[in-house]
């Protein structure tokens, strides 16, 4: 599926294919709760980085994050991320992980096509998470990440693929 997404400002604007749209699951990380700017985020929208076309680069800048085992930022911490976000409005963009190849994760608030809804939704690193935060009784939890990888969950569900 063809993914076009905007900053709030409108400087940086990107196109990307993925095969793995459905927006289903909210980290409640401390670098999530932190840089979205409320309870947590969306950010398991996987998309193929070689197909990544990004319009007003120079609007960009990079935030390069570590977590510890403990949810929380730490120096050295399991490996980094590269949050790319508009230097000037300060939307978050897509981020990178090294340990991750190819594929860039987007976050489901830059996304401007619309986005099909998940049958479900699961919430990950919930020991983080703030304690105002309500997470449905039935909805599926994790205190750390799960072992079920993006593309598994997509597969699992039939909604793996172009659309």
């Amino acid at each position: 599926m063809l993914l076009e997404g905007s900053c709030h400002c409108g400087r940086v604007k990107y196109s990307v294919e993925s095969d793995t749209p459905y927006p289903f699951s909210r980290c409640y990380c401390s670098i999530c709760r932190k840089l979205a700017g409320g309870s947590g985020s969306a950010v398991n929208i996987m998309a193929n980085n070689l197909t990544l076309k990004v319009f007003g680069e120079e609007h960009l800048s990079v935030y390069r994050s570590n977590l510890n085992d403990r949810g929380v930022y730490e120096k050295d911490g399991l490996g980094y991320s590269r949050r790319h976000f508009c230097k000037h409005c300060g939307t978050m963009m897509w981020n990178h992980n090294s340990r991750h190849g190819h594929w860039v994760y987007l976050f489901a608030s830059s996304v401007d096509t619309p986005l099909p809804t998940p049958p479900e939704v699961r919430h990950t690193m919930t020991n983080y998470k703030a304690s105002w935060v309500n997470i449905p009784e039935n909805d599926p939890r994790y205190d750390q990440y799960p072992d079920e990888s993006i593309e598994d969950w997509h597969k699992k569900r039939g909604l793996f693929g172009p659309s």
